[in-house]
């Protein structure tokens, strides 16, 4: 099966400062997992900018400007306490959420059914008028909407796998039927949100995972739960926030996944791309904070994405 990668080089050049977890290091794993003979099929795209009107589909003007805003030389500006700019930082944050939209346009266009789009700053905890958590703009929020409107799709999926509940892609869509979106995640542990019933207008479905909660309970909450429902919402497009820090050996968080786990969901999504969207899948990195476990986690999920 032909997937596409999106990435590119500024993504790299996001710098939250020394002994920050969310460093370039991170994407230096991943590509570095990535080209291994096993991935010389993929289809490597450079990433995009993307445009304001892309970005305004899900954030407030006032967010936007305050990440356009050019940061000095040599320097930092924090938008939270966790979430530091560089100078690199805003090409960064344009290239991972012009990724996600070219990687949509890329599948829905016909030119291939699957992406995976390696790009920092994640972006799963942005909301519409705050960037927090490691996140400038909301990468897989913003294809989201793109796909809503530039190609009019009635039913799109957002999965999340990331160790942290997506809070800002819940928010963006808690009042769009259009969009479905499931969440396995620890509880508790940062945002703190996600509760069983935290449900928006029915279209928002988490399953809360508790700290030391290993790969039969992550397997079960998605046969039992969230598969189903995505299954019975029948998307047209899956989109997937694939993070890697529900990983044993993640420092950032308590749950004992495998790499053998990340491969299995990621079979199943394919799966449920298959029954109901042709196929159409794009992955967006997330979090991910030991660079064993992202080699590992990203082989296993871009290795089931081109089966």
């Amino acid at each position: 099966m032909s997937v596409a990668l999106y990435t590119h080089r500024a993504c790299l050049a996001h710098d939250p400062g020394p002994g920050h977890p969310e460093s370039p290091s991170r994407l230096a794993a991943v590509l570095a997992a990535l080209d291994a003979p096993a991935f010389d099929p993929l289809v490597r795209l450079d990433a995009p900018l993307a445009t304001r009107e892309q970005l305004a589909r899900v954030h407030a003007d006032a967010l936007i400007d305050a990440v356009l805003a050019p940061v000095p030389a040599d320097n930092w500006r924090a938008l939270d306490p966790d979430t530091v700019m560089s100078p690199g930082s805003v090409e960064a944050a344009l290239r991972a959420a012009g990724a996600a939209c070219a990687a949509v346009d890329h599948v829905l266009g016909g030119s291939g059914h699957r992406a995976f789009c390696a790009v920092r700053p994640p972006g799963h905890h942005a909301t519409p008028t705050q960037a927090m958590g490691f996140c400038l703009f909301n990468n897989v929020a913003v294809a989201a909407a793109h796909a809503l409107a530039v190609h009019g799709l009635a039913r799109i999926a957002i999965v999340d796998f990331d160790v942290h509940h997506g809070n800002g892609t819940q928010d963006i869509f808690w009042n769009e039927p259009r969009v479905q979106y499931a969440s396995s995640h620890q509880w508790p542990l940062y945002p703190d949100s996600g509760a069983h019933e935290e449900t928006g207008v029915g279209n928002i479905v988490n399953a809360p995972l508790p700290p030391g909660a290993g790969s039969a309970a992550f397997r079960a909450a998605w046969s039992g739960r969230l598969l189903p429902a995505l299954d019975a919402f029948a998307p047209e497009l899956v989109l997937v926030s694939a993070g890697f820090d529900a990983h044993r050996l993640d420092p950032l968080a308590d749950l004992e996944l495998e790499r053998e786990d990340y491969a299995w969901l990621t079979a199943q999504l394919v799966g449920l791309a298959e029954r109901h969207a042709h196929g159409r899948l794009v992955s967006c990195l997330e979090g991910g904070y030991s660079l064993r476990a992202l080699r590992e986690a990203t082989a296993a999920h871009v290795g089931a994405l081109m089966t």
